[in-house]
C-alpha cells in the first residue's frame, strides 16, 4: 500500500513541472526565432539610407546610417527595392552618372554593407525586382522610358538588357503577383501600359492590349496589388483620385469598378504614394499639398473601398510604408527631415500617432523588412 501512494504522490507535481518546463521551452522558442523587423528610409539630398530597428511596440531604434559609395551629387529621389530572398537591397541613384547602389543586408543585424553599383538607363523614379530576384525594374519620369537590367547572383545591377521608350513621364513599373506581366504608370499621357514578362529569358513584350486610359489628366502615379492578386489600386497625383481594378491574373486585364478621393480639400492635388497592409483589409494613401495620410477599409469579397478618414503626416509625405505584420505604419517628409510611426487600428484601420524620428536629408522612401 505505501508504495502506490509514495507513486501518486510524486507524480502529480513531476507531471506539473514537466508540464510547466515544456511550455517555458516553447516560449522561449518562439521568442527566441521571432523575426526581427527593419525600416530602411531612402534620403536623397544626403546620399543615403536610414536603418532603423522596429520594436514589438512600435518604437524604432536608429541601428545605422549607410552612405551610398561612389556617389556625389543629390539626386532628386532615392527609390529603393528590397530583393525576394531579403539578401540585397538596391538603392535607386538620380544624379549621373545615373546608376544603382547595392548592399548586402546582414540577416542577424539587418545592417547594410555595399557590394557595388551598376548603370541605370535614366534618372529613374521608380525601382523594382521581378518575383524571382533576377532582374531590375526601372521606370523614368524625365526620360519617358522604362527599363529592365539583370541582376547578378550578389545583387549588382549590370547593363540595361531592355529599355523601352513609353508615353509622358513613366512613374512606377511593378510586376504581377505571378511575375508574368510588369505595369508602367504614365502620369503625363493618362494611361497604364502593360507589358508580358518572360522570366526564363528575361525580357518584356508589349502586351494585347498594350495600354489602359484613365482619366485626363488625372496623373497615373503609383499602384499597389492586393495580397489575394484579385485588385489593384493607383493613386492619380494632379486629382487625387485613387481607382480599385478587379485584375484578371490571366490575361492582365484590369477593370475599374470604383473611383475615390485622397483629399479633404478643394485646392490642387499632389497626391504621392499608396499601400496596403500585408493582411489585405486596410489601405493608406498619402497627399503632398495637406500633409495627410488617408486610410481606406478593403472589401474583401468586391476589393471595394470605404474611406475611414485622414491625418496630418510630415511635411511632403512622398513616401510611405507598412510593417510586414500589418500593425505599424511608417510616413516620411521630405521637408521635414523626418519619419513618423503611427499604429493601425486591427479593427477600423484608423491611425493613431506614436512618434517622430529625425531621418536624413529628403527622405522619400521606405521599406520594411523581416529578418530571418
Amino acid at each position: 500500500m505505501p508504495r502506490p501512494t509514495r507513486c501518486v504522490a510524486s507524480k502529480t507535481p513531476r507531471a506539473a513541472i514537466a508540464t510547466t518546463l515544456a511550455f517555458l521551452a516553447l516560449i522561449s522558442g518562439v521568442r527566441a526565432g521571432m523575426a526581427e523587423t527593419f525600416a530602411y528610409v531612402g534620403n536623397a539630398d544626403s546620399n543615403d539610407i536610414s536603418v532603423f530597428k522596429l520594436s514589438e511596440s512600435g518604437e524604432m531604434t536608429p541601428v545605422q546610417t549607410a552612405a551610398f559609395t561612389g556617389v556625389e551629387k543629390p539626386g532628386s529621389s532615392t527609390p529603393l527595392a528590397i530583393t525576394p530572398d531579403h539578401r540585397v537591397l538596391i538603392a535607386g541613384v538620380r544624379s549621373q552618372p545615373f546608376q544603382a547602389v547595392s548592399f548586402a543586408i546582414d540577416p542577424k543585424t539587418g545592417q547594410l554593407s555595399h557590394v557595388g553599383n551598376g548603370p541605370l538607363a535614366d534618372s529613374m523614379a521608380n525601382i523594382a525586382t521581378d518575383r524571382g530576384g533576377k532582374v531590375l525594374f526601372s521606370a523614368s519620369y524625365g526620360g519617358n522610358k522604362v527599363a529592365l537590367n539583370p541582376l547578378s547572383a550578389n545583387g549588382v545591377v549590370g547593363e540595361p538588357k531592355q529599355v523601352i521608350p513609353t508615353g509622358l513621364n513613366a512613374h512606377a513599373f511593378l510586376p504581377s503577383p505571378d511575375n508574368r506581366f510588369v505595369f508602367a504608370t504614365n502620369l503625363g499621357s493618362d494611361q497604364v501600359l502593360s507589358f508580358a514578362f518572360d522570366a526564363t529569358t528575361g525580357t518584356l513584350t508589349p502586351s494585347d492590349p498594350p495600354n489602359y486610359k484613365v482619366p485626363e489628366k488625372s496623373g497615373p502615379r503609383h499602384f499597389v496589388f492586393h495580397p489575394n492578386g484579385k485588385f489593384v489600386y493607383l493613386i492619380h497625383e494632379l486629382n487625387g483620385d485613387v481607382a480599385a481594378f478587379t485584375y484578371e491574373a490571366k490575361s492582365g486585364a484590369w477593370d475599374e469598378i470604383q473611383r475615390t478621393t485622397a483629399l479633404g480639400f478643394n485646392g490642387k492635388p499632389w497626391a504621392a504614394d499608396i499601400h496596403i497592409t500585408p493582411d489585405g483589409r486596410f489601405l493608406y494613401a498619402s497627399e503632398r499639398t495637406t500633409n495627410t495620410l488617408t486610410a481606406y477599409k478593403v472589401d474583401a469579397a468586391s476589393g471595394k473601398l470605404t474611406t475611414v478618414g485622414s491625418v496630418p503626416t510630415e511635411k511632403q509625405p512622398r513616401g510611405f510604408n507598412i510593417d510586414p505584420s500589418s500593425r505599424y505604419l511608417a510616413a516620411v517628409g521630405e521637408l521635414s527631415d523626418g519619419m513618423t510611426i503611427y499604429a493601425i487600428d486591427q479593427s477600423s484601420g484608423a491611425l493613431s500617432k506614436l512618434k517622430s524620428y529625425p531621418t536624413g536629408k529628403k527622405p522619400n522612401w521606405v521599406e520594411f523588412l523581416s529578418l530571418p
